[in-house]
């Protein structure tokens, strides 16, 4: 049946001639100025008119990182918590908030929560709100979009924020480039891209492989990804596009440890993490495609469709999991341009579904951390189906408004294969309507003000919805006392892009944003993700500030802070959920700061061309994290730390000869070899009655990189 919608979203595309917007360039939520596209709406739109909070970073600056996570990629962006937990893909992600409770708790390594990921276009998060980052390697990006501004209006659940990976080449010529890149403990990554022009479009191949020993013990990784695909114009109106991504990952968890355990031997893994060998083992790939027709300068259609197998391995709790499951979906969205009086009306409307199911088995684990006695076999069946409205008007030259709404419906449909369940089926649904109002108003050619209101679902994932262990019916496949998460943001801004200044050789822009959002049913970890519960009520305030600064000597400085005042507005707990409570007992933790938060971050970058060799650049980073908790009590802190990066870099070919050339960078991470807390469990367990909460960040680290090539 899922099956039968999508591809009656397909053909339905076929019918009408239509495409998808996620093809080169991105018609699907792509904005332009200046020759710049971001992701904002799911049309096209100037940045400055578009009344949401907006970055993006471009090609250049991907080719001088790491690029093994995306922390690389979201430092530099105000309101993005991004820190890398090991030095591998498993990141801690966290926009505004959303996405706090996937930072750590033990269920959720190697995901993230409520925060959408795309990779062109194609959806990353599953339909129950996690996103795995098996597929996404910087070294195959051409640029990353981040919407930081509540999105669900258009994109659904799950989508406090918006990360969207572009991986299309944009040259117009054969390109061919090989970047082998080297760091410190054993890490090793080879980069081949390849893109050439085709008819009136273009194909690209990229292949990355990792290795990592690893710093800590038990946290070696090794990964493979491959990204390919083909777009191009079909006649005078049409456009397909084809893309192809797989990944084989497997990655080691050292696990979380005690303070103790960090001042005695920061390099350590967790006793229980090392004896359990756990680990993710996924192998996994999607093929979509994507259709786009005009049928006249003032309106369109576009469908794609995907489909994304999944072979998922895991130790983790003392058991051995085995997931087999395929996750598939597509849209269908019409766009229509209109004159109404002296006013532009751009009027969009669409749906999305997807559907992921498949089974699972956990098994004891045996010897060698193997699989043992089978202990569970089940399936757990999730459907989200959305259907959207938007209208952005431009009234005159300078004002111009966004109305818009999105109707949500997330199914669970979980299904026990065990001969003594008592429970053999059961199922739950989610639904939310989203509206979202925004206006902006043109300051002048290079800046505006903006403002939004706008409403937000996300429900809670697949094992948020495991009972507590004193869970209120015995044999329950889902936890009756979980509710989606609604919240409401307010958001007024201001920003500027690439403003010159006349008296100065110098070109600058700035991006300040508040937003304040009001959080009902705001889920909760317990034991370190066991089980889940949630605070009644919490309410986020925050600013961000983004700054750059160029010169046309050769000096530049980048500048991103984050000031973020959390608090569970309404929370009260009782001894069913936390078992340090006398049975009866309640606790009372209203005003107490949302955990996995710190109130405050900043990067602040300052570098130079090399004058008379402008393919140089050297830059030096400082990244602050401030204080947060790791429980809801407030009773477990992580301390702030500031780290300095040093960065030599050739960002342009040093050698051309018939288009060839060189380019390379090499940087310093944690110049100065500061100890620090790089993440933490939340709510986490206790080992010989101290959290064992903290994991440490990673020590001073070099790493090199050589790239030659055919380069645009």
């Amino acid at each position: 049946m899922r099956l039968q919608i999508v591809l009656g979203f397909t053909l339905s595309a076929f019918a009408a001639g239509s495409a998808n917007a996620q093809v080169q360039p991105p018609r699907d939520s792509a904005v332009n100025l200046a020759g710049v596209t971001v992701t904002a709406t799911r049309s096209d739109a100037s940045i400055l008119r578009t009344p949401l909070a907006i970055s993006k970073v471009t090609a250049s600056d991907l080719r001088a990182v790491n690029g093994y996570g995306v922390e690389d990629a979201l430092a530099r962006i105000p309101g993005v918590i991004a820190q890398s937990r090991y030095g591998t893909s498993d990141v801690r992600l966290i926009i505004r908030g959303f996405g706090a409770r996937g930072a750590g708790d033990r269920s959720n390594s190697g995901t993230s929560r409520g925060i959408r990921v795309l990779l062109d276009g194609f959806p990353e998060t599953e339909p129950d709100g996690r996103t795995a980052f098996d597929h996404i390697d910087l070294a195959t990006a051409e640029a990353v979009e981040v919407v930081r501004s509540n999105a669900s209006a258009l994109w659904g659940n799950a989508a406090g924020g918006v990360v969207n990976i572009l991986s299309i080449p944009s040259g117009d010529k054969p390109s061919y480039d090989f970047q082998p890149i080297f760091g410190g403990f054993g890490l090793q990554r080879y980069a081949f891209r390849a893109s050439a022009p085709i008819g009136n479009g273009t194909a690209w191949i990229a292949l990355t492989n990792s290795t990592f020993d690893g710093w800590r013990k038990h946290s070696d990784a090794r990964r493979s990804v491959l990204n390919a695909g083909a777009s191009g114009t079909i006649g005078t109106s049409s456009t397909l596009g084809v893309f192809l991504v797989a990944a084989n990952n497997l990655m080691h968890i050292p696990g979380p440890l005690t303070q103790a355990q960090v001042d005695a031997d920061p390099t350590q893994a967790h006793a229980d993490y090392l004896s359990r060998d756990e680990r993710r083992y996924n192998r996994l790939g999607r093929l979509g495609v994507s259709l786009e027709h005009n049928f006249n300068p003032t309106t369109s259609v576009s469908s794609m469709v995907f489909v994304n197998p999944k072979y998922l391995q895991r130790s983790e709790r003392n058991t051995y999991r085995d997931f087999t499951r395929y996750h598939i979906g597509g849209n269908v969205v019409a766009r229509k341009d209109l004159m109404i009086g002296a006013t532009q009306s751009h009027f969009t409307a669409g749906v999305d579904e997807a559907y992921q199911d498949g089974s699972i088995q956990f098994y004891a684990l045996a010897a060698g951390s193997t699989r043992g006695a089978l202990s569970d076999n089940k399936a757990e069946g999730a459907q989200n189906v959305g259907f959207f409205l938007q209208d952005d008007f431009a009234v005159n030259d300078r004002l111009s408004l966004v109305l818009g709404a999105r109707y949500d419906r997330v199914v669970y449909n979980y299904r026990s294969f065990l001969p003594t369940a008592t429970i053999k089926k059961q199922s739950k649904d989610f639904d939310r309507l989203s509206p979202k109002l925004g206006a902006s108003w043109m300051l002048g050619k290079f800046s505006s003000i903006y403002a939004n209101v706008g409403g937000g679902i996300e429900v809670p994932a697949g094992n948020e919805t495991d009972q507590p262990p004193t869970g209120p019916i015995s044999g329950a496949l889902l936890n009756p006392l979980l509710d989606a998460i609604s919240s409401t943001t307010y958001e007024l801004g201001v920003k500027s892009i690439g403003m010159p200044i006349s008296t100065l050789p110098i070109t600058i822009g700035y991006d300040v944003s508040l937003y304040s959002t009001d959080v009902t049913n705001d889920i909760i970890p317990y034991n370190g993700g066991r089980y889940y519960q949630t605070a009644a009520k919490a309410r986020r305030k925050g600013a961000e500030v983004g700054l750059t600064a160029q010169s046309t000597h050769g000096p530049f400085a980048n500048a991103a802070f984050t000031f973020n005042d959390h608090k569970y507005s309404k929370y009260i707990v009782d001894s069913a959920v936390i078992d340090i409570l006398k049975a009866g007992k309640t606790a009372d933790l209203s005003g107490n700061q949302v955990m996995g938060v710190p109130r405050m971050t900043s990067n602040i970058e300052i570098g130079t061309e090399i004058p008379g060799f402008r393919n140089l650049r050297i830059k030096g980073a400082m990244e602050h994290f401030g204080k947060y908790f790791a429980n809801d009590a407030n009773t477990v802190s992580v301390p702030n730390y500031t780290i300095f990066n040093l960065t030599a870099e050739l960002r342009n070919p040093i050698v051309a000869a018939n288009g060839w050339g060189a380019r390379g960078f090499i940087t310093v991470h944690n110049a100065t070899n500061k100890k620090y807390i790089g993440s933490a469990f939340l709510n986490p367990d206790l080992v010989n009655g101290q959290p064992a909460a903290y994991e440490p960040g990673m020590p001073q680290t070099v790493i090199v990189s050589f790239s030659l090539g055919r380069i645009r």
